[in-house]
Parts: C-alpha cells; sequence; structure tokens
C-alpha cells in the first residue's frame, strides 16, 4: 500500500474512532438524564402517596372543602400521569413540557389546600395529618433540588448535541435536545 493509501486509511480510522467516542458520550449524558429524572420521579410519586394520605385523613373535618381536595387530588394524578410519561423517554423535551405543565394546577390546588387546613387547628392537631403535611413540605424541598440537577444534566447533554461536529453525529442517530423541569 502506498502512503496516500495508508494516510487514508488512518484518517478513516480516526474518523472511525471520534464516531464512536462521541455517540457513547451521548448516549451516557442521555442514560445520566434518565438516573436523575429517576429521583424527580420517585419524589413526585410520595408526594402523591402523601397528598393522598392527607386528603384521607383531613376528609372528615374538611366535609365543606371536598372540591378543593378534590381538585388537589386531580392535579396530582394529572402530575402523577406526566411523571409516569416523561419515565419512559426523560430526554423527550414534549414530555418534560407536559410535567411542568401538569405542575402549575398542582401548585395552585395545593397552596389553597394548605391554606385551608392552616385555618382547620383541629385537622392539624391530628399526629397523621401533620405527619403527612411535614412529608408534603420536605418533599417539595427535595423536589427543587432534583429539578435542578435534571435541568442541569439536560443542559450539560443539550449542549453537547448542539457543539459542531458533534451536531452532524446527533442529526444521524437521531439525538435530540432534552426537555427541562
Amino acid at each position: 500500500m502506498s502512503q496516500a493509501q495508508w494516510l487514508g486509511v488512518g484518517v478513516c480510522a480516526l474518523l472511525m474512532f471520534w464516531v464512536i467516542g462521541a455517540y457513547n458520550r451521548l448516549v451516557a449524558m442521555r442514560t445520566a438524564i434518565g438516573a436523575v429524572y429517576a429521583q424527580v420521579d420517585d419524589l413526585i410519586q410520595r408526594r402523591a402517596a402523601a397528598a393522598h394520605a392527607l386528603a384521607a385523613a383531613a376528609h372528615d373535618e374538611m366535609i365543606g372543602e371536598h372540591s378543593a381536595i378534590e381538585a388537589w387530588l386531580a392535579a396530582q394524578d394529572q402530575c402523577r400521569q406526566a411523571a409516569d410519561a416523561l419515565r419512559a423517554r426523560p430526554v423527550l423535551a414534549s414530555l418534560a413540557a407536559a410535567l411542568v405543565a401538569a405542575e402549575a394546577p398542582l401548585a395552585a390546588a395545593g397552596a389553597r389546600v394548605m391554606a385551608l387546613l392552616e385555618q382547620r387547628p383541629r385537622v392539624l392537631g391530628d399526629n397523621s395529618a401533620t405527619t403527612h403535611v411535614a412529608t408534603l413540605r420536605e418533599t417539595e424541598a427535595r423536589l427543587v433540588f432534583a429539578r435542578q440537577m435534571f435541568n442541569e444534566a439536560a443542559q450539560t447533554y443539550n449542549d453537547a448535541v448542539r457543539l459542531f461536529p458533534t451536531r452532524l453525529l446527533a442529526r444521524a442517530f437521531d439525538f435530540g435536545t432534552a426537555g427541562r423541569l
């Protein structure tokens, strides 16, 4: 083989190793997003369980406020469904946007129910209800941090996908940008 042929083989081998390395890097970043989302998903499931338990504990004391509690639980279930959908493809931006959209009515309904609970000291006097409220508050605080971790992982992945020449590889292997929470 001539020197030009060896040079061509070397360039092709170098290009092939770069493609394999870049592909593996993108897959690792996408996997990291999935791992971080697992924490977000776990916290969403815990929040939903605590909300349902709190609603059951406060059911008898808040007879006139069942519509607020039902709206809160419905928003909780909607958020959980969006989280379940995102669990299958945590990198899909449209599913992340659906989860963000489901969180907005949940926050409003949750604030209303918490305000109603604070007006009823007998409900909060119950140890079970107090425990569930504390669990909800702790879960919300941890969820903020978990979302931040997810967004950082998604941003790192998106930056890698947008860089040239990785952008060409991303298009060829259908690596889209990740959504943010």
